[in-house]
């Protein structure tokens, strides 16, 4: 979950965008609170740097924190999409 000014300011097409370019795999979406959720497929060192990349996301983003969940997914998801 990312909390700030995340919406409006093209986080879930740069999002996207990242995870391509990483071979990440998942998906991402607004909420109605305003945040951005997403979820991360892959190896563990490239899904840390997407997380990484998620505190500071697009140029017109402001991020003020990220909430990580780690989990074991029964999904198994071939590609990144957003939702």
């Amino acid at each position: 979950m990312i909390t700030g000014k995340v919406q409006g300011v093209w986080f879930r097409a740069s999002t996207k965008q990242q995870a391509e370019l990483l071979g990440i795999t998942g998906w991402v979406r607004n909420t109605s609170d305003g945040r951005v959720e997403a979820v991360f497929q892959g190896d563990n060192a490239l899904v840390e740097k997407m997380i990484a990349w998620c505190h500071q996301g697009p140029s017109l983003a402001h991020v003020d924190h990220v909430q990580i969940t780690k989990e074991q997914q029964h999904d198994v998801f071939s590609e990144f999409k957003i939702r």
